[in-house]
């Protein structure tokens, strides 16, 4: 499964001191991925994934949120793509778990 999406990077209130930034997956690709990787996931309901963002590819995973999937952006990609928490980026996200 492939899900393109723009989306708005923000960073995890919890650790905001180490400025871990995500961005949503849209929320009925996520009910769709829910519904298709029943009994799939790994630790803490995680899918491993492979992400391109710009011209940068990397495999990590995706986390269930309260309300859609949430992909965490290194601060590798960040820095090569020019982005900061607040940006909109263009996401593609290939499930690697199905």
């Amino acid at each position: 499964m492939l899900v393109e999406f723009e989306g708005e990077l923000w960073i995890w209130d919890a650790r905001r001191g180490e400025s871990w930034t995500f961005v949503s997956l849209p929320k009925a690709e996520s009910e769709l991925i829910r519904e298709l990787t029943e009994g799939v996931r790994r630790g803490f309901g995680s899918l491993r994934v492979r992400v391109t963002v710009g011209g940068t590819t990397w495999k990590t995973s995706i986390f269930p949120g309260a309300e859609a999937f949430v992909l965490p952006i290194k601060r590798a990609v960040r820095q090569a793509e020019s982005l900061e928490a607040g940006d909109v980026a263009a996401v593609t996200v290939e499930l690697l778990d199905l």
